[in-house]
């Protein structure tokens, strides 16, 4: 493995460790982003995954890494290497996919930002292993296999560790983070579109608040 690779291993491990649980946010507004990335932050996360869903992807993050640079921002839902680089322009200190294509595996390599990337199945994470890759996103986690899936994957591929995003609730969650290979669990439950549409911020805070201590 060249000393890139490690580097950007140990750069995710360290952005894993910094929080068991990642906020993946959608910004349809541009004024929701710092508040939003405020109220979260305030309820203990230190982590957030910006999503390349919604125009304004980029420009979060850009106002996210000038607002908060103590936590990690990075982008989310990123497909092509155009993205990639777009998102790194922006200030991503990270990039997550949701799938992975050999061209995405190989140019992460040698980015400047660490990809985490986006597996559903035991022969996607396979290819990025076989390139040295051992942290993924295990995306769509619940129709994927769950909780049973990541416990079969342990057997084989004992050195991998996983970060599950999708269909992940409150509820959920501390199940996931109880196996040894789930390093921290993803959720939209962090970011009720309701709350942020009505710019209740303290809800969102509350929100993260009773999560950690739900997981503690």
């Amino acid at each position: 493995m060249s000393q890139l690779a490690m580097h950007h291993r140990q750069q995710v491990q360290a952005m894993l460790a910094a929080c068991p649980l990642v906020p993946v946010i959608t910004i349809h507004h541009p004024d929701h982003a710092v508040p939003l990335g405020r109220a979260l932050v305030q309820g203990g996360i230190r982590i957030l995954e910006v999503t390349l869903r919604s125009e304004y992807g980029l420009d979060a993050i850009r106002q996210l890494r000038k607002a908060l640079p103590d936590v990690w921002v990075g982008a989310g839902t990123v497909t092509q290497i155009s993205q990639y680089r777009e998102a790194e322009a922006a200030g991503a200190q990270f990039v997550i996919t949701p799938g992975v294509t050999e061209s995405l595996l190989a140019h992460g390599l040698n980015a400047q930002a660490p990809l985490l990337p986006g597996i559903s199945t035991i022969s996607e994470m396979m290819m990025g292993y076989a390139l040295g890759y051992r942290e993924f996103k295990f995306f769509p986690a619940e129709v994927s296999g769950g909780i049973k899936a990541l416990q079969a994957f342990a057997g084989p591929f004992a050195d991998v560790s996983f970060c599950p995003t999708g269909g992940i609730r409150r509820e959920t969650a501390k199940d996931y983070l109880a196996l040894d290979n789930v390093l921290a669990v993803g959720g939209t439950w962090l970011t009720p579109e309701d709350k942020i549409e009505a710019g209740d911020w303290n809800a969102v805070t509350e929100i993260v608040t009773g999560s950690l201590s739900d997981i503690s």
